[in-house]
């Protein structure tokens, strides 16, 4: 193998760039060209790619997003622009490529190796919903970009004496939700994968303000309902003072954690290694702080579970 090629697709997230660096200097280190495609899958299949030199991934390891861009291509689910796709990497001599992104850009990889074109998946979502890995390229910078919302808006609830609606993303998965809401100690945590309904949350207020407490974090996941609609619900059954905070795309910004860079870091150059091992259709994950890889054909006859043990926990500690 001579030539391989990493695109970024879907979602951003921060870590992106670590990966992408990590691809290009360990394929660099053993003497491959690397290229760049941009702007995803759309990219490819427009030939929008550049090859990619040590000083092209210089500096980047810190910085938020992807300098490769990306966009969403439905129409990828099309096996003749699969093919069209197929003949732009043939095209340019590429005999193998590292493709960074959730669930949909997975699928995308399949669809490839199914063509009989070896691609390695690498995990990069904030939502961290990938089945086979522990955690997702940039979902410890989302959490703790929401971390850092909840305890300011803390300050001005507990100051007021105001009740708090903090929506968070996650329209199928709760996990940043649950994981930024028990690191900062939000009193409800509202996820996809757990029934709450409107009467739980009004009796757990209750309990609260019975004991004395004058405020309270609520952290919704936007699969669950809109934070708008949750507040209105809760107004027409208690007398609080209820406000709403939308934290939005702010979550997938800002410079990625340390934690991020090294599992990028360490992600991206094992993906490079399978592809020089000969191994396409796979996808890296961590497990127990260990780099594996699997099937990414396996990928799509699971689903992501949420740990069960952080869900008990978060409901003990929020008593």
């Amino acid at each position: 193998m001579k030539k391989i090629a990493v695109l970024t697709s879907g979602g951003d997230a921060p870590g992106m760039n670590a990966a992408i660096r990590a691809v290009v200097r360990k394929g660099i280190y053993h003497h491959l060209d690397v290229y760049g495609i941009y702007n995803g899958y759309y990219g490819l299949v427009h030939g929008n790619l550049e090859k990619l030199e040590l000083g092209s991934v210089g500096d980047i390891i810190h910085r938020g997003g992807t300098i490769l861009r990306s966009a969403r291509l439905p129409e990828f689910a099309d096996v003749k622009v699969q093919e069209k796709a197929l003949e732009q990497l043939n095209q340019h001599g590429i005999e193998g490529l590292v493709v960074i992104g959730g669930d949909g850009s997975y699928r995308g990889a399949n669809a490839l190796t199914k063509l009989g074109f070896p691609c390695v998946g690498v995990p990069g979502t904030i939502d961290n919903d990938i089945v086979g890995t522990e955690f997702t390229i940039g979902f410890d910078t989302a959490i703790n970009t929401v971390i850092d919302a909840i305890d300011k808006i803390r300050d001005t609830a507990s100051s007021h004496e105001r009740t708090f609606v903090i929506e968070v993303m996650g329209r199928d998965a709760g996990d940043i939700a649950l994981w930024a809401g028990l690191a900062g100690g939000a009193e409800t945590i509202l996820i996809p994968e757990e029934k709450t309904t409107i009467d739980d949350i009004v009796d757990r207020l209750q309990r609260g303000k019975e004991r004395g407490k004058k405020h309270s974090i609520i952290v919704v996941a936007e699969g669950v309902m809109s934070g708008v609609t949750l507040a209105e619900e809760l107004k027409q059954k208690i007398d609080a003072d209820v406000r709403v905070s939308v934290l939005g795309h702010i979550q997938r910004g800002g410079s990625p954690t340390a934690t991020d860079r090294l599992l990028a870091s360490r992600l991206g150059a094992r993906a490079v290694e399978l592809l020089l091992e000969g191994k396409g259709g796979r996808a890296v994950g961590i497990v127990n702080n260990k780099i594996v890889d699997h099937a990414i054909a396996n990928i799509f006859n699971q689903r992501h579970h949420i740990d069960d043990e952080v869900i008990r926990l978060a409901k003990e500690l929020s008593i």
